[in-house]
């Protein structure tokens, strides 16, 4: 069953609902039940209830229509009748067949109710939903069912749907405006002005949307130290006063970019979805003591409240370890000395599950009130020391939302800019009014049941979860309502800003302007010698120009070109009769040149004209090369006649000596005329003697000419690059690369103008030349990666790339970025030794030190420890040398079922570990003393169990509440008393594979130093002893 609406069709007064094109002459009657109310809406408040109409439709004869699809009569809903070009529309609908028997069990699917949008996807993939709805237009002009009831029913006499031939349907239908998406203004609609986002950024955009509607805030964010020197891309207080100016006075969506460039980060941050919270601390890091209220378990911010400053009893096996008293029985509470006029509340919806071991987010339903009344219970939540005088009732000013799930989705912010009744909804760069339900009740979360579709039936209810609620509240305090809704305008704002945005807003409403009259224009890009001698040998070496960098003329298509010349003739000084245009022309090596200049019947045509004969390419530009000749008195004299065979070269002179090429002029010459006769004016050319020998060499197609002096053999060894071809061969491999300390990889720390030829060699010994090192190889260089801007993970290997070019390059992008490190010993040599890093623990655990070890891949792990030894305590060390106050010897007997280990007996690191959640992310944080212990083939976790308990001598009562995990790379994988624990290690000995262990997890009653659980710990006095 379908909702039809028709095709349009052009009508000049009122709009009309039409029926569909291939509709039969055969319509059935429709008999309205209720016509429908035209009430007087308000475009720019698309929260008002929609205008709605119920229809029914007796369908006569059912049993014989033979038609595939059969039309009521049309019916209007709100007044909306004829549908014009372009045209859309936004419906709510119901569908029923009504039992004409028992109205109660009439099948009846979707709702014009305003419950949530549900789509359930089944075969034939049916969308299904409480709320059924669509945006017809032209292209999608019927919606429905794809399955809607059994024939079988339909057309049992007893089930009381088909009665007399007669099929009843029922429709009701709500019609709603739709907001046009990109010609919805949402300045001229709200008065607000939304945020551009960059591909991710609508964590950052509602935010920044909650902190601006905080006038304090913005003014205070207005009066930070700026000056008019500083650049907004560089300074995050510039950046923020300038999108706060935006925000303020700008009529459409304001960009982010310079404010995302201040925080350090490049495209690439952008496009990661950052958390709120985290982003708050960037932008307001003072504020790091967030408040953050428990959602699970919680109904409301009262309960959350009440959670916060619950006191908890630390007794019995949790005990709190005080200094030098023990254990001690205490209460463990919070109260709060004061509340800030601005209250911001973020929600715990993101927490770790430890069963499932992976982060959820919490949808519960959680309410929240339009006003919070802190001082409620003869204020409870307050310490003894509070100033009880402070009224701390807040008003809600803005809910932040998070749509979605743990792995991602969207944000957006509902916000009361003046605390009055209109709440605005703040999507990235659509702002819309919205009603207080939608910015409270709609973002509480929890579950939603969707009403039945067949009441009489017994159905079960179908619920679903909403996962879209509210992620961070801010409240205001009434008291200080006034001073933090104060007034802000432009005297609040620097004269500096003011004036640099007045001059942005000025460029941009220019750009704008020749945006939108670019049709009416030609760009006319016109060179000469001038731009030649400028540009060659510093920016040009190959070619002859680069366009974008000449003189460039905005001119009128209709302007005939003559005209134009007279524009010339005033900006350079050159009289038109002394002019004359040559058109450019591409070649196949993708270069420009000079290729013929126009002719009397081209210059008589318009500007316009002359670009779309000229420009194969149809480019808004018309590239010109203005020749200008000059007399003895180096004025402008006529231009020469050119004959048809004669051809225009340009020449180029190279200097080997300053290693430097240079535009020395033009030339016409006879295409069959020998190089000889044309040496004696290049030798003048150049300020060369006429003695003076030269060399030509031809560039490309033959019109660049380049010469030098001829230099001879025992002279050009001193150069290195004694001629053209060379100079020119290294000008193409050139390559300026930025060096970076590893150690520093966000710093340039030199460069150097290296070639994409030079080998390895070449690379680290001119970086050893540039850091005064005497062995280039003790330099490791690594490439960099151009899409994290990170460096990449592994070093290049000694000689392990051919060319300075295969150093640069990642995948298909270039860089000309490389980083280096100094080493103690050469590559080759380091490169054949393994490198491990170890950390010492002193028994005290007090003092961690971290031990480079290189040995020959082929060592042991007993050569590892030999080697430790030494640097901790040399050999031949005396022990009344040993500072035995800061030295702890630990000695352990080694017990014994580890002294005659079976083949299938091993030894496995056990450490005490609990975890913790911080950003988002479950850490592992090990603590006491971790111990060997020796696991045997087959031996499951009860049996482990027991042994464990007795060496640690842990009362039962304790130990029951243990919980046992096999980790490795810091993740938990729970065990059973059933588990096999051998089965879960690698076969190695007991100093191998240090990422794996198994792990006890219990409450740490003692505040002890923690363990990192990644790193490698030995204990090296206590190994000796065992050994």
């Amino acid at each position: 069953m379908t909702v039809m609406t028709p095709a349009p069709i052009e009508q000049e007064d009122d709009e009309m609902l039409v029926p569909h094109s291939d509709i039969a002459d055969n319509h059935q009657p429709m008999d309205v039940v209720a016509q429908a109310e035209t009430p007087n809406t308000v475009e720019n408040q698309p929260v008002e209830d929609p205008p709605s109409s119920r229809f029914t439709w007796k369908i006569e004869n059912f049993s014989r229509l033979n038609v595939k699809k059969h039309y009521s009569d049309v019916f209007a809903v709100g007044g909306y009748k004829c549908l014009p070009y372009g045209w859309s529309r936004y419906a709510q609908f119901s569908l029923a067949v009504v039992n004409q028997i028992h109205n109660k069990y009439s099948v009846r699917k979707g709702t014009v109710t305003k419950l949530p949008f549900v789509v359930i996807w089944s075969c034939g993939a049916m969308l299904l939903d409480s709320d059924t709805q669509h945006q017809f237009n032209a292209r999608e002009s019927d919606w429905g069912f794809t399955s809607f009831m059994p024939l079988s029913e339909l057309y049992d006499p007893t089930r009381g749907y088909l009665v007399n031939d007669t099929v009843v349907v029922e429709a009701e239908v709500a019609v709603r405006k739709i907001v046009d998406y990109w010609a919805y203004d949402s300045k001229k609609e709200t008065g607000y002005v939304g945020l551009k986002n960059q591909g991710a950024t609508c964590y950052m955009n509602s935010l920044l949307q909650t902190l601006f509607h905080i006038p304090y805030f913005r003014k205070a964010v207005y009066h930070m130290p700026t000056t008019e020197n500083d650049m907004p891309s560089a300074s995050i207080p510039l950046a923020l006063q300038s999108l706060f100016y935006k925000l303020q006075y700008s009529d459409s969506s304001v960009a982010t970019k310079e404010l995302t460039k201040s925080f350090g980060w490049d495209t690439y941050d952008s496009f990661m979805q950052h958390d709120v919270q985290e982003l708050n601390r960037v932008l307001c890091e003072k504020l790091e003591d967030k408040m953050k209220l428990d959602v699970k378990g919680c109904r409301d911010v009262y309960s959350s409240f009440d959670k916060y400053v619950e006191v908890e009893r630390l007794e019995g096996d949790n005990k709190y370890h005080a200094e030098q008293y023990g254990l001690q029985d205490a209460r463990k509470g919070v109260l709060f000395i004061d509340f800030p006029p601005v209250l911001q509340l973020q929600l715990k919806r993101f927490e770790y599950d430890f069963m499932r071991d992976i982060m959820v987010k919490i949808n519960d339903r959680y309410e929240f009130p339009l006003q919070l009344d802190l001082d409620r219970d003869n204020g409870k939540y307050l310490s003894p020391e509070a100033d009880r005088s402070v009224r701390n009732l807040y008003t809600l000013h803005s809910v932040l939302v998070h749509s979605g799930g743990v792995h991602g989705g969207h944000y957006y912010a509902f916000i009361r800019p003046t605390l009055s009744d209109q709440w605005y909804k703040f999507d990235d760069e659509r702002v819309t009014k919205e009603d207080m339900k939608r910015a409270l009740e709609e973002q509480y979360g929890g579950e939603e049941e969707l009403p039945q579709t067949n009441p009489g039936f017994n159905n079960t209810p179908f619920k679903f979860t909403k996962y879209s609620n509210a992620y961070m509240l801010v409240y205001i305090r009434e008291s200080d309502k006034e001073k933090i809704m104060c007034n802000v305008d432009e005297k609040d704002i620097a004269e500096h800003l003011r004036a640099r945005l007045k001059r942005e807003q000025e460029e941009k409403e220019h750009k704008k302007k020749e945006k939108a009259e670019a049709h009416l224009y030609t760009i006319i890009k016109v060179a000469r010698d001038e731009d030649l001698t400028e540009q060659i040998g510093k920016d040009i070496y190959f070619d002859l120009v680069d366009h974008d960098k000449v003189k460039s003329f905005r001119i009128q298509k209709q302007t005939p070109f003559n005209l134009f010349k007279e524009e010339v003739a005033k900006d350079f000084g050159i009289p038109v009769q002394f002019q004359r245009f040559w058109l450019w022309a591409k070649r196949q090596n993708h270069t420009y040149r000079p290729n013929r200049p126009l002719t009397p019947a081209e210059e008589a045509q318009s500007v316009g004209q002359l670009r779309e004969v000229s420009n194969k390419v149809h480019n808004a530009e018309l590239r010109l090369f203005l020749e200008v000749e000059l007399g003895p008195d180096v004025r402008p004299i006529p231009p020469p006649e050119k004959t048809k065979d004669e051809i225009l070269l340009f020449f180029k002179h190279y200097d080997p000596e300053k290693e430097e090429l240079r535009y020395v002029g033009r030339l016409f010459v006879k295409a069959n005329r020998k190089p000889g006769e044309i040496l004696g004016k290049l030798k003048e050319m150049a300020g060369y003697a006429p003695e003076e020998e030269i060399e030509l060499y031809e560039l490309e197609d033959g019109d660049i000419v380049c010469f030098q002096k001829a230099v001879p053999t025992e002279i050009a060894e001193r150069y290195r690059y004694a001629d053209v071809p060379s100079f020119l061969g290294y000008v193409h491999n050139r390559q300026v690369v930025h060096f970076r300390s590893l150690e520093r990889p966000k710093e340039d720390d030199f460069s150097l103008e290296l070639s994409r030829l030079h080998t390895y060699d070449d690379v680290v010994e001119r970086v050893a030349r540039q850091l005064g090192l005497d062995d280039p190889s003790k330099i490791r260089i690594t490439s960099h990666n151009c899409y994290s801007q990170q460096p990449k993970p592994q070093p290049i290997k000694y000689r392990g790339v051919d060319h300075l070019s295969d150093m640069l390059v990642h995948y298909n992008q270039t860089s000309d970025i490389l980083y280096y490190e100094v080493l103690d010993i050469p590559l080759p040599e380091l490169q054949g030794l393994k490198t491990l890093k170890v950390a010492f623990h002193h028994a005290t655990k007090d003092e961690v030190t971290i031990h480079t070890i290189r040995l020959p891949k082929q060592s042991t792990v007993g050569d590892v420890l030999n080697d430790l030894k030494t640097k901790i305590f040399p050999p031949t060390e005396k022990i009344e040398n040993i500072n035995d106050q800061y030295w702890t010897l630990r000695a352990e007997e080694i017990p014994e079922e580890e002294k005659n280990l079976g083949p299938y007996d091993r030894l496995i690191h056990v450490y005490h570990f609990t975890k913790e959640t911080a950003q988002n992310q479950m850490q592992i944080q090990n603590f006491g003393e971790p111990f060997f212990l020796v696991i045997h083939e087959g031996e499951n976790l009860a049996e482990v169990k027991v042994r464990i308990q007795k060496k640690l001598q842990v009362p039962d009562e304790e130990f029951s509440k243990w919980k046992f995990a096999f980790l490795s790379l810091g993740r938990p994988e729970y065990l059973q008393d059933t588990d096999v624990v051998s089965s879960r290690f690698q076969r190695r000995d007991v100093y191998g594979a240090w990422e794996q262990y198994l792990g006890l997890e219990h409450a740490d009653t003692a505040p002890k130093r923690t363990y990192s659980a990644n790193q490698v710990k030995v204990l090296v006095p206590a190994s000796c002893l065992r050994s």
